[in-house]
């Protein structure tokens, strides 16, 4: 797992976990307009990650602590905001859960929560997420563009996901919704003492009504935000301005 960083010499930390199906650049447009005024800290999660293109995805948990590890070898035992993306979200809720470092601020943006669903039904929902992915690796650009909605995903956009699903393996693409279904949260989840945001678009509402309850029952003090006209994870790559506000809102309050 590499670790981008910017601007270390700044004293509130952020830290951005992608989703999956993309790399760590996905926040390009976003790291512009946080580098030069907060320490950036973006991980590539295994199997995501173009400097280490043997290595696979492992799972929610390994990554949660080996993250939080990282941040304690390099002397950060407290971030100012954590946020993460879909399966980045899932990351975010273990390590608010794990509370191995102190995180004020914490936003999980249509993040997936894990199942509560007999075993059977969780690898059944598995394998349907795998084949559908899988059939993008396979079928490319064309198959892409049918599935995509073109007035939100440009060819330029559809092209980066080709790029992506052609160098993660059949093994990452497995790992990552097993995992982001099936990972393991305390079975008393501590307080948490910061703040959370639970972001969502209402084009995924429906889609994020299960996470939306589990959170609700989980993390009772959640603030949930609901914007318009959004579907999943398109924050970071359609909307960087209006991400960075509220991230700024969040962090400076």
């Amino acid at each position: 797992m590499t670790i981008h960083e910017y601007g270390a010499d700044r004293e509130k930390v952020i830290v951005l976990i992608h989703p999956s199906v993309v790399m760590w650049d996905y926040f390009e447009n976003v790291i512009p307009l946080l580098k030069d005024k907060y320490h950036l800290i973006i991980p590539a999660l295994p199997g995501y990650d173009e400097e280490n293109p043997n290595e696979d995805f492992t799972s929610v948990e390994e990554i949660a602590d080996n993250l939080a590890k990282w941040l304690i070898e390099h002397k950060i035992r407290t971030i100012d905001t954590l946020y993460g993306c879909s399966m980045g979200g899932a990351i975010v809720l273990k390590m608010i859960a794990e509370q191995k470092i102190i995180i004020k601020n914490a936003v999980c943006d249509g993040g997936i929560t894990p199942y509560q669903l007999p075993r059977l039904i969780t690898r059944f929902i598995a394998v349907k997420d795998f084949l559908m992915i899988s059939m993008g690796k396979i079928g490319g650009l064309g198959l892409l563009e049918k599935a995509f909605s073109t007035d939100e995903y440009s060819k330029e956009d559809l092209k980066y996901i080709v790029k992506v699903l052609h160098f993660i393996s059949y093994k990452t693409i497995w790992r990552t919704f097993d995992s982001c279904n099936n990972y393991v949260m305390p079975k008393n989840i501590p307080k948490y003492e910061g703040r959370l945001q639970y972001w969502y678009g209402d084009k995924e509402a429906k889609d994020r009504a299960w996470d939306i309850k589990y959170i609700k029952n989980h993390f009772p003090d959640t603030r949930f935000i609901n914007f318009e006209n959004m579907g999943h994870g398109s924050m970071a790559s359609l909307y960087p301005q209006k991400m960075v506000r509220r991230l700024e809102v969040i962090i400076d309050a």
